[in-house]
């Protein structure tokens, strides 16, 4: 392949080259680039934002779907004063409604609001697990506080984090034991269980059990965002986010090009060369500091290293446009109160232990779990006015236990398999099928796509489409992991992409850290 001039650069030495245009990368760019440092940022894609985008995937229809990430919960707001972001989130109004069937009668559990004590006893007969349950977030909410700002801070150890906490049955319960320990020790109603159990799987294939606690790094991502564990709503949706951060890295005179893919590093420790590849062809640009926003995985390919233990994502990721939401079973809840939170399904203690047992043994879960968002009830700027007006809405399905293992024979057929079981335990809940509920395109087929983790990883480059890159790590030092979390074995590369010790979810925290430790702040 001939060479491609890099006459489009306004250097031929950089400050700084980004490796990958996701949020985490931009993020880093803009900082660094607000530092008076020179920055170039690399992008594979014909566009910015990795998996945290918006796009109007179904033709011809005026909606704009967050397509793979699509909730906020992580991204600190120092963050966004700092970069003068023009970006904001909303409060959902409903935590979560789980719907079940129990004595032939549908009922659920609606949390959130004040209602959540009158649906805790009408479903467990007693305020038991209710008090349970504020004593149990009481606890996690006060952990998110202490740990939370730590984050965006050089790593403490294991003891300063511990002594931060400052309470050791929260230490115990988050840190040391599997968290099905504490489940089962706190609540007794199954339902209760599976709602609890649900923050440690997402995105992480494991039992409540599991001895590596892996799940327990999740669950405690998933319940320190912000300080107080709550997932938002992106206004406009999540490209607005990685729009911002753009605009934010440009206006500071960091140079984004995108159609650029990197295909190797060289480095000294002390000055770096990138290759990387376009349409036209090949080049390199020099770097005193190399910024890897991709996976582990990436960045040894990048090195010419060895490559990290192979990563393995396990959920289902289904977008949808409704030309009305679907009427429910349950007929002491609105669609739109239900809807407007977390709508779990099929994920009580039992069925979620059930699930991933069948997809350990290499089959699809019978019963898919799953949790169900509608945005636009929260933000309806995502659709066009008229869609808006007849009172269409969207629907972000993500399911559990189903690792990329299991498509790997048959992707489409299995892929088909699955959503189909999958909206079959939906319809269980339902008065009508959500295929009725479904608007179609300009062709007349419905709106509703799919993701499996081997379409991630064809469309985004995750690793065994792992939406964390890899297994989460608790934030605190170990003997690798440097100052910041970020650092490699070169001392002028960093790793600023999920894969990062505290990275995973929309955050930029990784992003952050690196060019704090690019500044030597």
């Amino acid at each position: 392949m001939r060479a491609v001039s890099s006459e489009s650069f306004s250097r031929s030495v950089y400050d700084a080259v980004i490796v990958g245009g996701g949020h985490n990368g931009l993020v880093a760019a803009a900082y660094l680039a607000r530092a008076g440092r020179s920055v170039l940022v690399l992008e594979r894609l014909g566009n910015t934002g990795g998996a945290a985008v918006s796009t109007r995937p179904f033709a011809g229809v005026d909606a704009r779907l967050s397509r793979y990430s699509y909730l906020v919960s992580l991204l600190p707001g120092s963050i966004v004063r700092d970069l003068g972001l023009s970006f904001s989130v909303r409060k959902r109004t409903v935590s979560s409604y789980t719907p079940v069937v129990r004595d032939g009668r549908a009922t659920g559990l609606l949390v959130g609001g004040d209602r959540t004590r009158e649906s805790f006893a009408a479903l467990t007969g007693s305020d038991r697990e209710f008090t349970a349950w504020e004593a149990f977030y009481d606890r996690t909410r006060r952990v998110a506080e202490r740990v939370f700002p730590t984050l965006t801070e050089p790593l403490p150890t294991r003891r300063e984090l511990r002594e931060r906490v400052g309470d050791e049955t929260a230490w115990r319960t988050l840190f040391e034991e599997p968290i099905g320990a504490a489940i089962e020790e706190n609540f007794t109603d199954d339902l209760v269980r599976g709602v609890v159990l649900t923050d440690a799987l997402i995105g992480t294939f494991a039992d409540a059990h599991d001895p590596s606690l892996v799940q327990n790094r999740c669950f405690l991502y998933h319940v320190i965002g912000g300080g107080t564990g709550d997932w938002d709503v992106p206004v406009g949706g999540m490209g607005a986010l990685t729009d911002a951060l753009a605009g934010a890295a440009r206006s500071a005179g960091a140079e984004i090009v995108t159609g650029h893919e990197a295909i190797r590093i060289e480095t000294d420790g002390t000055a770096a060369e990138v290759a990387f590849r376009t349409d036209d062809g090949e080049g390199t640009v020099a770097a005193r500091n190399v910024l890897v926003n991709a996976s582990p995985q990436a960045l040894s390919a990048l090195l010419g290293e060895p490559a990290p233990p192979p990563a393995e994502g396990a959920q289902l990721k289904v977008n949808m446009l409704l030309r009305r939401l679907p009427r429910l079973r349950d007929r002491s809840v609105d669609p739109r109160q239900a809807f407007s939170g977390t709508f779990h399904i099929s994920e009580g203690y039992g069925q979620l232990a059930a699930a991933y047992a069948q997809a350990a043994a290499g089959r699809l879960p019978e019963a898919p779990p799953s949790e169900i968002y509608c945005h636009s009830l929260t933000d309806p700027s995502i659709l066009g006015p008229e869609l808006a007006a007849q009172g269409y809405q969207t629907l972000t399905l993500f399911g559990l236990h189903t690792p990329a293992r299991l498509f790997t024979e048959a992707p489409d057929a299995t892929r088909d398999a699955l959503l189909k079981a999958t909206l079959a335990e939906l319809d269980a809940h339902l008065d009508e099928p959500i295929g009725d509920c479904l608007a179609v395109d300009e062709a007349g087929r419905p709106c509703i796509e799919a993701k499996t983790p081997l379409d991630l990883e064809h469309d985004l480059r995750l690793p065994g489409g792992h939406i964390f890159h890899r297994d989460l790590a608790f934030p605190w030092a170990e003997g690798s992991t440097g100052r910041w979390g970020v650092e490699t074995a070169h001392a002028n590369v960093l790793l600023c992409g999920a894969g990062a010790v505290r990275g995973g979810g929309v955050s930029g925290i990784p992003g952050h850290n690196a060019a704090m430790a690019v500044l030597g702040r």
